[in-house]
């Protein structure tokens, strides 16, 4: 389940350039206080001059979707879910009613020959759910107001052996099984493996294809997660080295993925941290059960050298595992379930542990119903500040409601 891939339909932007020709003709002629108001043969007759001048953009493709949703935890007043990292109404007592997410994707995607060609993608965010990604991002947070540039890159082949994808600009992670995208993934709330995973970065990412089934990624960021390169070892600036292979053949795909971060982390606030990261998923979609079933497998391991805990809210180690399955009972009705293991070490060793089970509901071609239980279980696993005391369990209810076009 790579992080770039949805499951929702492309539209042309023949769409936008026709509301855009409709915008101006009607502009044009109102501005003439003479001229009467454009009828809808007129409109129509710009609208194909539009689209005529466009066909040197075919290609270019806009998608998004639309993602509204309550969530509700019973936990005691003015206490926090660390389960849940620093997600917002996912992670505070009570509920909150949100517009977690309006995206949209502008692409132009390579095509499947090995000839040099370029492309782009650009995916913005706008609502609640833009700032629940990686807090050192150096974006604002929390206001769900403000447009969020989650990627932007230009893509280009070079057709070296069997083909060499090469991505610059700000890139999703290769390291982590879960999309920033609610609707891509199986479950309406992020598992605890999420809230270790890097955020998008501004670099570079190469993807050599061995062979229809094998590809090599390979790339260096600014920083897990940063738009920029601040670093903490005042000699050197900020980065981050990833690489990974990724193995597709028919119904089954595994990636193993590791990071390193020489000279530090925006993360942790002292000197000389070194951080490495390892993740490995893998998807299974069993023949036996008519591509009804999904079953799942995500683990990642996290590891700063030379941390001092009392200086950092961040563990020094973080390990991982999750299991996921989905069967999709009928084409209206489908259940998918999560379980999960973290062990987390900040100075003190916690183990968490958390189950969540969704309901989905296909209502529509482009709508999707869900409804979610979660139960979190650890050491301390709510925690409030006011009494600087912790309780070992949390009981969280979720529902939503996605468009997508």
């Amino acid at each position: 389940m790579n992080k770039n891939k949805m499951n929702i339909k492309l539209i042309t932007t023949k769409w936008a350039a026709g509301l855009l020709s409709m915008a101006l003709t009607a502009g044009v002629a109102f501005a003439d206080s003479g001229a009467p108001a454009p009828s809808a043969k007129d409109l129509g007759k710009a609208i194909e001059k539009v689209n005529y001048v466009e066909t040197d953009t075919a290609g270019v493709k806009l998608s998004g979707y639309m993602d509204v949703g309550y969530i509700y935890n019973f936990i005691g007043k003015g206490s926090y879910a660390v389960t849940r990292g620093y997600n917002g109404s996912d992670s505070h007592s009570g509920g909150d009613f949100n517009v977690n997410a309006v995206k949209l994707t502008l692409e132009k995607a390579l095509t499947e020959k090995n000839e040099f060609q370029a492309g782009f993608r650009v995916d913005t965010f706008i609502g609640k759910d833009w700032s629940d990604f990686d807090p050192a991002n150096g974006e604002p947070g929390g206001n769900a107001s403000t447009l969020y540039l989650q990627q932007a890159y230009v893509e280009v082949r070079v057709p070296v052996g069997n083909g060499l994808d090469v991505q610059f600009g700000k890139i999703g992670s290769i390291l982590g099984f879960e999309a920033d995208e609610r609707p891509a993934n199986l479950n309406i709330t992020q598992g605890l493996n999420a809230t270790i995973d890097p955020g998008p970065s501004a670099g570079v990412l190469a993807n050599y294809h061995v062979t229809d089934s094998v590809d090599v990624l390979f790339g260096v960021n600014n920083g897990n997660g940063l738009d920029y390169n601040p670093g903490l070892d005042t000699s050197n600036d900020g980065y981050a080295f990833v690489g990974g292979l990724n193995f597709h053949h028919d119904n089954f795909e595994s990636q193993l993925t590791g990071s390193i971060e020489p000279w530090g982390d925006e993360a942790y606030t002292n000197d000389n941290v070194t951080v490495y990261g390892v993740n490995w998923w893998t998807t299974w979609s069993p023949k036996f059960a008519d591509d009804k079933l999904l079953l799942a497998l995500n683990t990642s391991y996290w590891y700063a050298s030379n941390l001092d805990p009392s200086v950092t809210r961040f563990p020094g180690s973080f390990a991982s595992a999750a299991l996921y399955a989905k069967y999709q009972f009928t084409d209206l009705f489908s259940l998918a379930g999560r379980g999960e293991y973290v062990n987390a070490n900040d100075g003190e060793t916690n183990n968490y542990w958390s189950f969540t089970l969704t309901a989905g509901f296909n209502v529509a071609e482009n709508l999707l119903l869900r409804a979610e239980y979660r139960f979190d279980t650890g050491h301390d696993v709510v925690y409030n500040y006011a009494t600087d005391s912790g309780n070992s369990s949390s009981h969280t209810v979720a529902v939503e409601a996605v468009y997508s076009f």
